[in-house]
């Protein structure tokens, strides 16, 4: 049986006065876990909560590239680059994900 890809979604909250960074940051993430062949071609959907956390959806090649992320020292140098300028929170604490149809704000990093 072939590995299926497997769609995320991640919760960015900015910390204070690193929105700027965490949006630079952002530009990069996915040519470089498609750089490492960690991803599909699958285009990745991002969006704003009202409190301004960053909401991104993206599908890894499979569960065994999520697991291979882990020990990669390039993903893992930009996931400690991404701590630095922000919490990931579970997608539970936004008060939108406690609503059946859950609305976002669409959001491009390309418009900074």
């Amino acid at each position: 049986m072939t590995d299926k890809g497997r769609i995320v979604m991640v919760c960015y909250r900015p910390k204070p006065g690193k929105g700027t960074e965490l949006r630079e940051l952002m530009k990069t993430h996915l040519s470089v876990l498609a750089e490492e062949g960690l991803i599909n071609d699958r285009p990745s959907t991002i969006m704003t909560a009202e409190n301004g956390t960053i909401v991104e959806t993206f599908e890894w090649r499979s569960k065994q590239a999520i697991e291979q992320a882990h020990e990669n020292p390039r993903v893992n140098w930009m996931w400690e680059a991404y701590a630095e300028v922000c919490d990931y929170i579970p997608v539970s604490q936004l008060p939108e994900a406690q609503t059946v149809f859950s609305e976002f704000t669409p959001f491009s990093i390309e418009e900074d």
